[in-house]
């Protein structure tokens, strides 16, 4: 690993951590009073695996943006790449304002919808800037299909 590539992608780690930071904010407004309350799905996780999973997805996507933006922000694809992934990470902390925060499923169930979207049409462009970048992408694509899953069952159920 080059320094360049590790500094990139320390630092991309930094802001997507940053994100996830938020969206734990904006979680802990709904998790105590309106969240255990709901009926919930057969395939419902416990509460506790959410943290280290969300935890992961963001050092991959990190890892993954680093690899991407080594390769030169000059470049359009690149640009073209780290703006999707600017977007995703908006969508992404939305979810936990729309879900948690103001307790309104259906709009985050909307929401993960247009976030799955944007991540498949993400992983299209770092696929275009390089292979290892998209294929970290991969698990977190499937971790949200899941989620979309869940929340249209918490929606459905409440």
């Amino acid at each position: 690993m080059t320094k360049k590539l590790f500094v990139r992608s320390s630092v991309a780690i930094g802001i997507c951590l940053l994100f996830g930071f938020m969206g734990v904010i904006a979680t802990q407004a709904g998790i105590e009073g309106w969240y255990p309350e709901l009926n919930k799905p057969w395939f419902n996780p416990p509460d506790s695996l959410f943290g280290p999973v969300w935890f992961m997805m963001y050092i991959l996507i990190g890892i993954a943006a680093g690899i991407v933006w080594s390769k030169g922000f000059y470049h359009k694809w690149v640009k073209t790449a780290l703006y999707h992934l600017g977007f995703l990470l908006l969508l992404n902390g939305s979810w936990s304002l729309l879900f948690f925060g103001l307790q309104k499923p259906l709009l985050a169930l909307l929401n993960i919808i247009a976030l799955f979207i944007l991540i498949i049409f993400t992983i299209k462009w770092f696929k275009i800037v390089n292979n290892i970048a998209a294929y970290l992408l991969v698990p977190y694509a499937i971790w949200v299909l899941f989620a979309m899953a869940l929340n249209f069952e918490i929606w459905r159920l409440n």
